[in-house]
């Protein structure tokens, strides 16, 4: 008999067990996941926090998993200026493009202006609002 249970919040030792699993998978049919995982963090000249961005690069990808601003520095060029950098550092680590997700009343407005292309969208259902993925690539061919 199979039993499946449910863990609520994060267990961090799953995480990793789950992991180590996909890793596995991945090297046995000659694909490592290998994440770099980096963030990166804005400050005004006093030195206080602006917001930042945080990431990881794995398969040829850069994934933008949270960029957030504090109020005060949104519609000041502080998220422009830290995608402009989790960019620079995905092409000098010699990856293809930098995608991220995010929800229609946050900013796909912010990311298509950025040069960011909608690949994909999970509809309104439910009074829940639509979640939305870009993408940008840095000057390659896409394949099928």
């Amino acid at each position: 008999m199979i039993e499946i249970s449910t863990i609520e919040g994060e267990d961090e030792a799953l995480e990793q067990r789950l992991q180590g699993m996909l890793d596995t998978h991945a090297e046995r049919n000659g694909t490592a996941f290998d994440p770099q995982t980096v963030g990166f963090v804005a400050r005004d000249g006093d030195g206080a926090f602006l917001g930042g961005l945080y990431d990881r690069g794995q398969l040829g990808w850069f994934f933008i998993k949270l960029l957030a601003l504090e109020a005060r520095a949104r519609q000041t060029g502080v998220g422009g200026r830290l995608l402009a950098e989790a960019e620079a550092h995905a092409r000098a680590s010699g990856l293809i493009g930098v995608f991220l997700d995010t929800y229609e009343f946050e900013a796909p407005g912010f990311y298509a202006k950025l040069g960011y292309k909608e690949f994909g969208r999970l509809p309104p259902v439910g009074g829940h609002p639509q979640r939305m993925w870009f993408a940008k690539t840095f000057g390659v061919e896409e394949t099928n």
